[in-house]
């Protein structure tokens, strides 16, 4: 199955969203920071980022590790579209 291609900024969301579904994080009510996703060369298991270093996490790394893990299963990192702005001046 061909994996769903997503930016950066939609995988951090998507992280953090299931992150703090967790059971023991959102019953602690504990808020933890989602960093950004790292792209990397491909793996061996077909992925192409991952992520480290969360905020506030301590006790929670399994857990959250699981859920960077399933989402990097899910979906490819691509880059942020670049979005350009028309200069108002005409220049």
């Amino acid at each position: 199955m061909a994996k769903r291609e997503r930016s950066g900024r939609v995988l951090k969301e998507e992280v953090s969203r299931r992150v703090h579904q967790i059971d023991e994080i959102a019953d602690d009510g504990t808020r933890i920071r989602v960093p950004d996703p790292q792209p990397h060369a491909r793996d061996a298991r077909g992925r192409n980022w991952d992520m480290a270093r969360f905020g506030n996490a301590r006790g929670f790394e399994a857990a959250i590790r699981n859920v960077v893990d399933d989402v990097r299963d899910e979906f490819d990192l691509v880059d942020d579209p670049v979005v350009s702005v028309p200069n108002p001046f005409g220049d």
